[in-house]
């Protein structure tokens, strides 16, 4: 099986003049993107990137990601994509953890770079390029420009490394897993039997491209299909449905919250969206009313359902659009092709239908191990299980529903949200004498953060106070919605009860 960076020169020999990727006005055939991906990479090879070397990349959507990507990817570096949304600290954190010692970045992140650059303990060993033009940072992709287009000679085989996806646990400090290349080449084989990819398609891409589902599952998967990746910045549900018409998509990705917003728009019974083959969603729950009502609006397409997790490559289970119909509130019926699942009690049984426990998995997709944390890659992964933490109740018809999470992680407009590191961040304001990260459910974004605080003597804190704290510290989107006042309950040992905290806000 052939590694990722041979891929895409295998589908430019097939392909050479279909188009690979679409970002604005830019336009690239699939011999254009592996030319540049060749120049790319010997840069980075002049500035000392070598089989092994981690590549960290944090960008928002766009074609120089891409190329970024694969240019790590062909060198046999270990590409490791973060959220561009991090603040300074989180992005220093992952620098260390990574041992990342090249940094690109998108030039809209430029002002994170230069807060990194200004952290008291900044690690001046770190070189921090830009893919484009941004202000004082130089644009490697001009340098890269001069480079020869011949593919850079470097013997990268199936079990070599290739991507660190970080994710999150109780701990609150994000853990890279660790793929190499037979396992994201199995993901890709995985999706296009288990969801139905075919040769040609047209990919539509708003999700963020760091995220495993948008990158594993669709742009590196598509690369093999000789797929159309047309990109997007950023979701926009007006945008998109313009996309979809103008580009004649047949693919699309978006978490609920996405689709939520697109039914909102008074445009979507009027354009033209008959391409549409494929609606696949993830990452969150869709409510069953969504579904139905996405099933109304676009009665030529397929509403498929994917429910996984990034050390699963991701892998999991999935319901096909039959299922969806009949069973439009479960999680999935059957596992991905290549996977098992099973939910499991707490001495490793299978549970009874209608009864609850932890969903596991194994297959060709599960990560290596967590890079760095053989602690916690022992907890997660136990005989070739992984545990993921997610509770699931199974029914009589083999359908799977997620009903609660091991781990206290919030869902929230489809992104992570790891409790405990935001109580982390927020513990530190001069008003929070005790606070506990909990979510209530949303409409729109699925879940929203609320934080539950108990305040100082004397003290006195507002939401806004709160939020303008933790800016400085976490992603924004991380920071609670909504405040409220009360003790934390606790255990004898010191853990919060957050189960009664959530019965407090039902009430």
């Amino acid at each position: 099986m052939p590694v990722l960076a041979a891929v895409l020169a295998n589908t430019a020999r097939r392909a050479p003049d279909r188009v690979a990727l679409k970002f604005g006005p830019r336009t690239h055939t699939y011999v254009e993107l592996d030319a540049r991906v060749n120049q790319l990479a010997w840069e980075l090879a002049s500035h000392g990137v070598a089989k092994g070397d981690r590549l960290l990349i944090i960008s928002g959507n766009s074609d120089n990601f891409v190329v970024a990507v694969y240019a790590g990817l062909r060198l046999g570096a270990i590409v490791v994509p973060v959220n561009p949304r991090s603040a300074p600290p989180e992005l220093d954190y992952l620098l260390r953890d990574s041992g990342s010692r090249i940094l690109l970045f998108g030039p809209e992140t430029e002002a994170t770079i230069g807060a990194w650059e200004a952290l008291p303990d900044h690690d001046g060993a770190v070189s921090a390029w830009s893919l484009g033009p941004a202000g004082s940072h130089r644009d490697i992709l001009e340098l890269a420009a001069a480079n020869s287009s011949d593919a850079v000679e470097v013997d990268v085989r199936e079990d070599d490394d290739a991507l660190i996806i970080y994710t999150s646990g109780t701990t609150g400090r994000p853990k890279g897993a660790l793929f190499d290349h037979h396992r994201i080449i199995w993901v890709g084989q995985n999706t296009s039997m288990g969801i139905g990819t075919i040769d040609g398609e047209r990919f539509l891409h708003a999700a963020p491209l760091y995220h495993s589902a948008s990158l594993n599952m669709l742009l590196l998967h598509g690369v093999m299909l000789g797929a159309t990746h047309v990109i997007l910045p950023a979701f926009d549900p007006e945008v998109v449905l313009e996309a979809i018409e103008r580009e004649r998509i047949t693919f699309f990705f978006g978490v609920p919250t996405m689709y939520t917003f697109m039914l909102r728009s008074p445009s979507i019974g009027t354009r033209n969206l008959s391409s549409l083959r494929t609606c696949m969603y993830g990452a969150a729950p869709m409510p069953a009313t969504t579904a139905r009502a996405l099933l109304e609006a676009l009665p030529g397409a397929r509403l498929v359902q994917a429910c996984g997790q990034t050390e699963g490559g991701p892998g999991g289970i999935v319901l096909t659009h039959e299922e969806v119909m009949a069973h439009p509130e479960a999680s999935g019926r059957s596992a991905i092709p290549n996977t098992e699942v099973r939910i499991v009690d707490r001495n490793g049984n299978d549970v009874a239908p209608g009864e609850t426990g932890e969903m596991i998995m194994r297959g060709e997709t599960m990560m290596k191990r967590y890079w760095g944390k053989p602690e916690a890659t022992a907890e997660t992964v136990r005989d070739g299980w992984v545990h993921t933490g997610d509770i699931a109740r199974i029914d009589a018809e083999g359908y799977i529903t997620l009903v609660d999470r091991l781990k206290d992680m919030i869902i929230s407009g489809g992104r992570n949200i790891y409790s405990v590191e935001v109580e982390n961040a927020l513990a530190g304001h001069p008003s929070v004498g005790d606070i506990a990260i909990i979510s209530r459910p949303s409409e729109e974004f699925g879940e929203t953060v609320v934080a539950v605080v108990t305040l100082r003597p004397g003290a006195e804190l507002t939401l806004e106070e709160l939020r303008d704290f933790g800016r400085a510290l976490i992603a924004d989107y991380k920071l609670p919605r909504e405040l409220l006042f009360a003790d934390i309950p606790r255990n004898p040992s010191g853990k919060i009860l957050k189960y009664q905290l959530r019965q407090e806000l039902k009430s």
